[in-house]
């Protein structure tokens, strides 16, 4: 199969970037200054989010693409402009499947209640936080959208060992932690296996 990952050069984009490279799958891993480890598997490629052509002509040319990006982080970045982000990223993708790499702070506490929105939520990850569940609400919304799948982590997710074991749920977290390579793994494992088509699931080690 043939998988485009956009942000394949970060924490989490990296991680799939190999998993996918090991089960055999042919891997263009996109980043701002193109600078993945090549191989017979794995092919760089410099591209921003917001070439839209560019993302039309990898929707073309793959079966996947995953979106392994985030709200901007940057000093004097615009957070909230990741909604709008990814519509146009997932209009231009249309073509092909769409696996978007989520937040956990979207998952739900309690019946009504987000993560995000509880007293013990970290401030400093909040702004990030509701910009990436208002990605959520958007690409819900979205009409013009192709087959996606949303995956959330659990509330921590870090460098860690492989394990290739994790429990899933839909919308409430299925534990404290995962691993980003368990992470990755999971995430692989819906590329390859559809199960959650259309809607969001979470995962957890």
């Amino acid at each position: 199969m043939k998988i485009a990952v956009i942000g394949g050069t970060g924490m989490v984009g990296s991680r799939i970037v190999a998993e996918a490279a090991t089960r055999g799958h042919q891997v263009t891993a996109i980043s701002r200054k193109g600078d993945a480890s090549a191989s017979d598997k794995v092919t760089p490629l410099k591209a921003e989010a917001s070439d839209l052509a560019a993302l039309k002509h990898l929707a073309a040319d793959n079966h996947v693409i995953v979106s392994a990006i985030g709200p901007s982080r940057e000093p004097g970045g615009d957070p909230s402009a990741f909604a709008d982000t990814l519509v146009e990223l997932a209009t231009a993708v249309s073509a092909a499947r769409l696996i978007v790499v989520g937040g956990a702070g979207s998952l739900f506490a309690a019946p009504g209640v987000r993560l995000v929105d509880t007293a013990e939520f970290p401030e400093i990850y909040k702004t990030e936080a509701l910009a990436a569940a208002a990605s959520l609400d958007a690409l819900k919304a979205l009409s013009t959208a192709g087959e996606w799948s949303y995956l959330s982590p659990a509330p921590i997710i870090e460098p860690g060992q492989r394990t290739g074991s994790y429990v899933v749920a839909d919308d409430t977290p299925a534990g404290d932690s995962i691993s980003a390579e368990d992470f990755a793994v999971a995430l692989v494992d819906e590329i390859e296996t559809p199960a959650h088509t259309g809607r969001r699931f979470t995962v957890a080690n």
